[in-house]
């Protein structure tokens, strides 16, 4: 029996005013895959994965998560549920250490109340301390162990992407929405990205939603593609099956990477 979808975005409208950020995109996504979504500035990708974070609630359609509906939940309630992101712009303390930013990752996970934390007493001593080995586990997969105490303010570029990484994967997410992870890395930053995030898929098991604008890493790493335009989406496939889609070529890809894909 095929495993139902982790997520399923129903013909989403989300507007702005008179501008609309969404035109009825529809499509979704499974446990343990890469899921890419181009297209040209502007065309909804980071509006999409705000609806889905709900950071916006969409004018109509639905957004289903593991089968129940999530379209009109607040960020924190989502998050509970096990979908975290990266952002497009760094979102770290640039003054706390590697390993603060991402213990602060488990935050919805946290039960112990104020008072018990507080004084420390054992419920909340014995939380401190699994929530610390989960971060732990993260640092020595992401290799930032040399790090863990340096002010993330103070990390090159690369590597403050890798502890916003750390701090999603803190959530133990079942869906990671990663949000241009990539951007405004040199190559060999982002080889080491698409090495981290190829092994989350593998390893963890972990459904992942890509906003990526590096055609050669969308092409390398994902099982499937969307392309948006304009709010809406225009096609949908195989990385060499969108390489080569007229529609795609000619709203955003070009020639040049069509026969690349190809």
């Amino acid at each position: 029996m095929t495993e139902p979808p982790l997520l399923e975005v129903q013909d989403v409208h989300l507007s702005f005013g008179g501008v609309h950020a969404l035109r009825g995109v529809s499509f979704q996504a499974h446990r343990g895959e890469i899921l890419a979504i181009i297209g040209p500035n502007g065309a909804g990708k980071t509006s999409l994965i705000n609806a889905v974070c709900g950071h916006y609630h969409p004018q109509r359609g639905r957004i289903l998560f593991k089968g129940r509906d999530i379209t009109h939940l607040r960020p924190h309630r989502i998050a509970a549920l096990g979908i975290a992101r990266t952002f497009q712009n760094l979102a770290l303390f640039r003054g706390m250490s590697v390993l603060d930013n991402i213990m602060l990752g488990r935050h919805v996970k946290m039960r112990s109340g104020v008072f018990a934390c507080a004084l420390y007493w054992g419920l909340a001593q014995a939380e401190e301390i699994r929530h610390r080995q989960v971060v732990e586990r993260i640092i020595d997969f992401l290799e930032i162990e040399h790090i863990r105490k340096v002010p993330a303010g103070a990390l090159p570029y690369g590597l403050q992407k890798r502890v916003e990484l750390g701090r999603a994967l803190a959530l133990e997410p079942e869906l990671l929405l990663l949000d241009e992870p990539m951007a405004g890395m040199n190559l060999d930053e982002k080889e080491d990205m698409a090495r981290f995030i190829l092994d989350i898929q593998e390893e963890m098991g972990i459904g992942i939603i890509l906003i990526e604008h590096d055609m050669g890493v969308v092409m390398d790493i994902s099982d499937r593609v969307i392309v948006l335009d304009l709010g809406e989406k225009i096609c949908e496939g195989r990385p060499d099956e969108v390489a080569s889609d007229p529609r795609a070529i000619k709203a955003y890809l070009g020639e040049a990477v069509a026969q690349k894909g190809g």
